[in-house]
């Protein structure tokens, strides 16, 4: 996956200590990332999932987002490995920018990103309302799940575009209405528009409000039904972390679109530069599947209670489990 021609377009350098030492570091970095990252993704967001929805009495409004991003991690750390894996886009047929492989892993690629970011920029707005607001049920649970399902559906219609390309570089490459599709540039411009750009502005507007709320001593801050303290703190991560390890990837996307779109010859150099960032990029958007479960197993106080409810509803529960069992259970919980 990795290789270091980009530093003059060609592939003389490859031989250098210094290219080696890097190549052998990223390799290793995306070698942990594929033993380490992905089971631990996948565990934990199953786990995520699976213990909400066992405890659907108890969840709140920020369950019910983050299980949303469980379901899109869960996508992303099934999509690593292959991407992890995959030889370089610029050097395999099938992996190249309208190969039928990697339109195809693309689509899910962009649901996931799409619906991570907006659950976390919802996230921020409704823990903002709940925060002001906490009797209103303005973000109650009820609605959140809802606005999840909208969340998803306009994720698929925004990545349509890519699966339009898809089918008319199959189907009619010969058609005017076809050819006028086969713009990816645009198509990357619309998805770091709607999918970096709007959600960043409404996650930092929530986080200004919630700013202002905080300064201010309210009888409302001693209500019972507003969200505990620890709730603040795992949004304020969650917020950093998402946004600081998906801004790479559409930055690269966004400069991808700027190079391509001034109408000149793009320098072999600069270009192999641009794989090697969207690769790296890639590799720190993967990372944020395993990233933020832990950080709700961790900073969530509910979780635990959660966790341990689900374990003894398992066919091996509490009589049943031998003395081994019941410590791997404890661990989990």
């Amino acid at each position: 996956m990795w290789g270091c021609g980009w530093f003059n377009g060609t592939g003389l350098v490859e031989e250098l200590p210094a290219c080696q030492d890097l190549q052998l570091g990223l390799s290793l970095l995306s070698l942990l990332g594929l033993v380490v990252g992905v089971p631990v993704g996948l565990c934990y967001n199953a786990l995520l999932v699976l213990a909400n929805l066992h405890s659907k009495a108890s969840m709140t409004m920020p369950d019910v987002y983050f299980v949303n991003m469980a379901v899109a991690g869960l996508v992303l750390s099934a999509l690593a490995p292959v991407h992890l894996l995959g030889p370089p886009s610029s050097q395999w047929a099938l992996w190249s920018a309208g190969g039928e492989v990697h339109v195809a892993l693309q689509i899910p690629f962009n649901v996931s990103s799409l619906v991570a970011m907006y659950s976390t920029a919802l996230l921020s707005l409704d823990h903002y309302i709940e925060r002001a607001l906490p009797r209103t049920y303005m973000a109650s649970v009820y609605n959140t799940r809802h606005v999840c399902g909208f969340v998803w559906g306009g994720a698929l219609l925004t990545s349509f575009s890519s699966l339009l390309f898809y089918i008319c570089s199959h189907v009619s490459t010969r058609a005017l209405e076809c050819a006028k599709m086969q713009n990816t540039e645009a198509a990357d411009a619309t998805l770091v528009f709607i999918g970096y750009v709007v959600p960043a502005l409404a996650a930092l507007y929530a986080l200004v409000l919630l700013s202002r709320v905080r300064r201010e001593d309210t009888p409302l801050d001693r209500d019972t039904g507003r969200l505990e303290p620890s709730a603040h703190r795992l949004l304020v991560a969650t917020v950093c972390t998402q946004f600081g390890l998906w801004t790479p990837h559409y930055l690269v996307l966004l400069g991808h679109t700027v190079l391509v779109s001034r109408g000149q010859p793009v320098d072999a150099h600069y270009l192999g530069l641009l794989h090697f960032a969207k690769d790296l990029s890639k590799l720190l958007a993967f990372s944020s599947s395993f990233v933020t479960p832990l950080l709700y197993r961790y900073m969530n106080q509910s979780f635990p209670g959660k966790l341990r409810r689900l374990m003894k509803k398992l066919p091996c529960g509490d009589r049943h489990c031998s003395p081994d069992h019941i410590g791997v259970q404890q661990v989990l919980a």
